[in-house]
Parts: structure tokens; sequence; C-alpha cells
């Protein structure tokens, strides 16, 4: 009879160290990924310096806000490309905002339209072209895009309205004043641009 009690005695004294032992290792375990998460949060977070006074800011992946980024920087692009006034200054300024955001591909079409005396006719014929951005599709993992738009050509008599489709690839760059979002347009080509309604203003 004593010897069964102290059997019973020594299970329940070795349940109860394993029973704690166990409970400290989960205690611990928490703590220690509780403290991970902490040190990780820790590290989104910068301070920078108005003045002399530290303001706390959030650092986001780059990740989070890539497609953002790489749309923003597909309709920048095209804004500037395609945004023209018959003004050879205008011209200059709004078409080299453009050449920073894409490769030789981009500088390749202007060229091709100089050739043409595209921008001569322009301003002698005193046109505006404006662009509307319609989609963008994006595949995030090969990086290439589809862009669609609608151009509207406002000339002294008339006003025309064009389907602009594009594609391309995005590539990684490295962000500047002129290059914000650190992407890089190659391999640029216009797939579409067709007429789709033509108004005189006579008729307006």
């Amino acid at each position: 009879m004593l010897i069964e009690n102290l059997q019973s005695k020594t299970k329940l004294a070795l349940l109860t160290v394993i029973a704690t032992i166990a409970g400290c290792a989960v205690i611990c375990l928490g703590v220690f990924y509780a403290a991970l998460h902490m040190v990780s949060e820790r590290n989104k977070q910068i301070y920078v310096l108005q003045g002399s006074t530290p303001l706390l800011a959030e650092r986001t992946d780059l990740e989070v806000n890539l497609e953002v980024e790489c749309r923003s920087h597909i309709e920048m692009f095209h804004q500037f490309f395609f945004t023209l006034a018959p003004d050879e200054d205008y011209i200059k300024w709004t078409l080299g905002k453009a050449m920073y955001l894409c490769d030789e591909s981009g500088m390749q079409q202007k060229n091709s339209l100089e050739e043409k005396g595209f921008y001569s006719k322009l301003q002698s014929a005193t046109a505006y072209f404006f662009i509307h951005t319609d989609s963008i599709r994006i595949d995030m993992e090969k990086m290439t895009f589809e862009y669609y738009g609608t151009q509207r050509i406002e000339r002294p008599s008339s006003i025309l309205t064009r389907s602009l489709v594009t594609a391309g690839v995005l590539k990684s760059s490295k962000r500047t004043h002129n290059n914000p979002h650190g992407l890089l347009i190659t391999q640029w080509r216009t797939v579409s641009n067709k007429d789709i309604e033509y108004r005189s203003k006579a008729g307006l």
C-alpha cells in the first residue's frame, strides 16, 4: 500500500514537472516570437527631421506598392509623350521629360516622328494633342504592360478622337528627380492608333 502511494506521488510529481517545463517552453517561444515581431515592426519605422523636430514615418516594402508605381510610371510617360502643343519649346520640354522614363525605344519613335515632320506640321496647324488613360494592363510576373488610351487632337477647325494602344516591358532603374518611380520602359511600341470620331467645329 505504501509502495503504491509512493508510485502515485512520484508519477504526479513527474507529470507536474513535465507540465511545468512544457508551459515554460510555450511561454518562452511566445515571448521570442513576440520580440521578433516587435523588432520587425520597429525596423519599419524611420524618423525624418523637420527642422530640429524628429517625425515618425512608416517604411513600406517596395513589393506592396510596385504595381501602383508601375501604373503611375506608365501613365506619366504617356502623358509627357502624347500631350503636345504648337510650341517648339514646350514640345522639347515634354518629350525630354518622357525620355527619362523610357529607353532607346522611346527615342526611336520620337526620331521617326521628327523625320516625318510630325512636330513641324503640328506647329503649323496649331494643333493641340491631349491623352486620356482608359486602362493599363500589367503582368507583374513578366513585367509587361499594355496601355489603352484616347487621344484628342484639336485644330482650329476640327476635333479628332483616336484610340491608342501601346505595349512594352518595365525594368528597374535608379530613382532620380526625373525618374521618381525608379522604373524604365523598354521595348516600347505602338500597337494600334485608329481614328474613332471626327467633328468639324463649324457644326458645333
